[in-house]
């Protein structure tokens, strides 16, 4: 996938780099740090130039996730808790809980995207829960750009800074993503066991 990436980039440049970011928002097994450290890389030997790649890729990575903050918005809260009702006495998930998380991303989620667009593969789907959540779409936009746009400057800085040996960086990325993924499934099996324990404490 990697070669079939970097040929793509090369052959279209700035429309390249913006389709590649874009399609990795929505399908994010294509890694953003290919593209955005051999953008990076491209800048030193073609006529492309940091600033150009960093916009190509941040307007990418937001018509991405306006995709996916849509599709948020259609599954709603109301049919996860007709999903809920049905099946969650499985996960022991109440529909309050859904209605709790919903309130929680009301009061913190502008600060969850814009953190999260800075871990990868995390960094698409937070678009979702947003358009769940019914964040308003302008506050959504400018977290998302914000966090995009530091992501995107790291990586492109370095693939320039790194030139001919940019792939040096995947490597660091690899670490950084499993760190990411480790505490984010930490922090969610601590929340599912605090919700447990508050459901056998109410008796339900």
């Amino acid at each position: 996938m990697q070669n079939w990436i970097t040929d793509f980039m090369e052959q279209y440049g700035y429309i390249g780099i913006l389709l590649m970011i874009a399609l990795e928002n929505v399908f994010p097994p294509i890694p953003s740090e290919v593209v955005l450290t051999f953008g990076g890389f491209m800048t030193t030997q073609t006529a492309l130039t940091v600033p150009g790649v960093i916009t190509a890729a941040t307007l990418g990575s937001v018509l991405g996730a306006i995709i996916l903050y849509w599709i948020g918005r259609a599954l709603h809260v109301d049919r996860l808790e007709a999903i809920v009702g049905r099946w969650g006495h499985i996960l022991r998930v109440q529909k309050e809980d859904i209605r709790k998380a919903d309130a929680w991303f009301d009061k913190y989620g502008h600060w969850t995207v814009l953190f999260c667009r800075m871990v990868p593969l995390i960094r698409s789907l937070i678009s979702i829960p947003a358009g769940m959540s019914r964040m308003h779409f302008g506050v959504f936009l400018i977290y998302t750009t914000i966090g995009t746009l530091i992501w995107n400057i790291v990586l492109v800085w370095l693939g320039a800074a790194l030139g001919e040996n940019w792939e040096d960086i995947l490597s660091f990325m690899d670490v950084y993503s499993n760190i990411a993924f480790v505490l984010i499934a930490i922090t969610g099996l601590a929340v599912i066991f605090y919700l447990i324990r508050k459901n056998k404490k109410t008796g339900h």
